[in-house]
C-alpha cells in the first residue's frame, strides 16, 4: 500500500493511497457523493417539519416571527449544502476543472454564512427575549424556559462557528497540494453544522434541551461513513480525522462543563447585553 509520502507528485500535490486503481473510480470517488447527499437528507428531514410547525406557532401567537437575518441565513446554508454535493459529483465524473471554477463560489459563500450565523444568534435571542416580555401570563413560563434553552444552544452555535471556520479554511488551504486532505476537511466542516438539522428530526431520541449527549453522538455518526470506508479501504487514519479529534474534543467536553451553569447563563446574558 502506497503510503502519503510515496503519493507525492513532482507537483507537489498528495493523492489518496488508492488514486489510480480501479476501485478509485468507484467507492473511492462516490463516498463524498454519498456524505454530500446525507447532509441534504437530514436538513430536509430535519428542517421541513420544524419549519411547518414553527410558521403554525408564529400564525397562533406562541412565538415570534421569523427574522429576515433568519431567511437570508437558510438561503446560503441551502445554497452551500447544494454546492457542496454539485463539487462531490463533478470530481466524482471526473469533471475536475468545472469542480475549480465552481469551487470560487464556495470561498465567497463559507465566509458569508460565518458572518451571517453569527449575526442571527443576537438576532435571535433579543426576538426571544421581547417576545417573552410582552407574552400573556400564560405564555409566560414557557417562553422563559426557552430562552433559558436558546442560552444553552448558543454553546453549541459558538462551538460550529469556530468549528465550521477553522475546518473550511484547513481545507481550502489544502485544495491544490493535498486532495485528500481538502475533500475530508470540507465534508467534516460542514458535519460540524448538522446538528442544526439532526436536533430537529423529532422520530430520533435526543438529550436535548437537557445536555448536548446527542449532539456529539448523531455528529460523530453523521461522519461515521467516511471514516469507516477510510480506515477499510485505506487501512490507516487520515490525518484530517486527527485535526478533527484534536479540536472537537476539547470544545465538547467545555461545551458539557458550562451546559445550563449559572455562570454560563450570567455570561450569555452579558455577552447579548441582556
Amino acid at each position: 500500500m502506497a503510503t502519503t509520502a510515496e503519493n507525492f507528485g513532482k507537483s507537489g500535490r498528495v493523492d489518496d493511497a488508492l488514486s489510480g486503481t480501479p476501485r478509485a473510480q468507484a467507492l473511492d470517488r462516490w463516498i463524498f457523493v454519498f456524505m454530500a447527499g446525507s447532509f441534504l437528507l437530514y436538513t430536509m428531514l430535519g428542517f421541513v417539519p420544524d419549519s411547518l410547525g414553527k410558521i403554525a406557532a408564529v400564525e397562533a401567537g406562541q412565538r415570534p416571527p421569523f427574522p429576515l437575518i433568519l431567511h437570508v441565513h437558510a438561503v446560503l446554508m441551502g445554497s452551500f449544502l447544494l454546492l457542496l454535493f454539485a463539487q462531490t459529483w463533478l470530481m466524482a465524473t471526473g469533471q475536475r476543472a468545472r469542480h475549480m471554477h465552481l469551487g470560487k463560489l464556495g470561498m465567497v459563500l463559507a465566509p458569508t454564512l460565518v458572518i451571517v450565523g453569527f449575526i442571527l444568534i443576537p438576532t435571535n435571542y433579543h426576538l426571544l427575549r421581547d417576545f417573552a416580555a410582552a407574552a400573556p401570563a400564560a405564555l409566560q413560563q414557557r417562553a422563559q424556559q426557552s430562552i433559558s434553552i436558546w442560552e444553552n444552544i448558543m454553546l453549541l452555535q459558538i462551538r460550529i462557528g469556530i468549528l465550521f471556520s477553522l475546518f473550511m479554511v484547513i481545507g481550502l488551504r489544502a485544495r491544490l497540494r493535498d486532495s485528500g486532505l481538502h475533500k475530508r476537511m470540507m465534508i467534516i466542516a460542514v458535519a460540524m453544522a448538522m446538528p442544526a438539522s439532526i436536533d430537529r428530526i423529532q422520530w430520533l431520541p435526543h438529550t436535548m434541551p437537557g445536555n448536548p449527549l446527542t449532539v456529539d453522538i448523531y455528529t460523530m455518526l453523521a461522519l461515521s461513513p467516511m471514516v469507516v470506508w477510510d480506515v477499510l479501504r485505506n487501512r490507516y487514519i487520515h490525518r484530517a480525522y486527527w485535526i478533527w479529534a484534536v479540536t472537537y474534543l476539547p470544545l465538547a467536553i467545555l461545551v458539557h462543563r458550562l451546559w445550563d451553569t449559572p455562570w454560563w447563563h450570567s455570561t450569555a446574558r452579558q455577552i447579548m447585553g441582556a
